[in-house]
């Protein structure tokens, strides 16, 4: 999910046309699995011939403890764990309360537009389970809802770029950190201070040419600046 992608699925319901960009796969391991009783929210979209075709974002309302799965539809599916803090999770479940937890519940505009993409809320708690689907709605929780959870997804996109160009490609470094900047700039990442390490890690490394070090110092201190 590139720049262009991901601010257009975040502003998707004020425009009418879909730019796709390849993207970052993420990194694929078993997520975390709290008990069966516990509220879980999650959110899925599916759009083939686009990229990503697929990601899944997984929250449950008593822990950080979170999933992400971002990849084409051809690609092996698995899980791999981020968090996702209390006050952001709050949020999250109180836009699923307002929309009755999705049960009987239609967000669908039913109009003829542009296809965006299925994408699915589901709720599950215990032996509950809700979920509805939608390409493009009107309704206002929703679209909250879906732009925090489409900029979770970006935001690990992101993190995973950064992590990796670190490992395999210190001269693409200070291009990952340029859209990282932009997206921080139209405030797309609801949590951004989850790239602090990675941040970090680029500015102590000597290996980094210095124009990346720099601007990775600078994001760290402005994302610790505005708390």
């Amino acid at each position: 999910m590139n720049a262009t992608f991901a601010k257009f699925l975040l502003a998707a319901f004020f425009s009418g046309c879909l730019l796709g960009a390849p993207a970052v796969a993420a990194p694929r391991s078993n997520g975390p699995a709290p008990g069966a009783n516990h509220a879980k929210l999650s959110y899925t979209r599916i759009f083939k011939s686009s990229s990503p075709e697929f990601i899944e974002i997984v929250v449950w309302d008593d822990t950080d403890a979170a999933t992400f799965e971002i990849r084409q539809l051809d690609e092996e599916p698995g899980a791999s764990p981020f968090k996702v803090g209390a006050q952001l999770r709050t949020k999250m479940f109180e836009l699923a309360g307002q929309l009755n937890h999705f049960q009987n519940v239609d967000l669908d505009v039913h109009r003829r537009i542009a296809n965006l993409g299925e994408k699915t809320f589901r709720w599950q708690e215990g032996s509950q389970s809700y979920s509805t689907k939608f390409n493009y709605t009107l309704n206002s929780a929703a679209s909250q809802l879906m732009q925090i959870f489409e900029g979770l997804a970006r935001q690990q996109e992101l993190v995973t770029m950064l992590e990796r160009r670190m490992k395999y490609d210190r001269l693409g470094i200070n291009d990952a950190l340029l859209e990282f900047e932009t997206d921080l700039d139209h405030k797309l990442l609801p949590e951004p201070q989850r790239a602090l390490p990675a941040l970090d890690q680029i500015a102590g490394d000597s290996r980094v040419i210095e124009i990346g070090r720099q601007r990775a110092r600078a994001l760290a201190e402005r994302i610790r600046h505005s708390g």
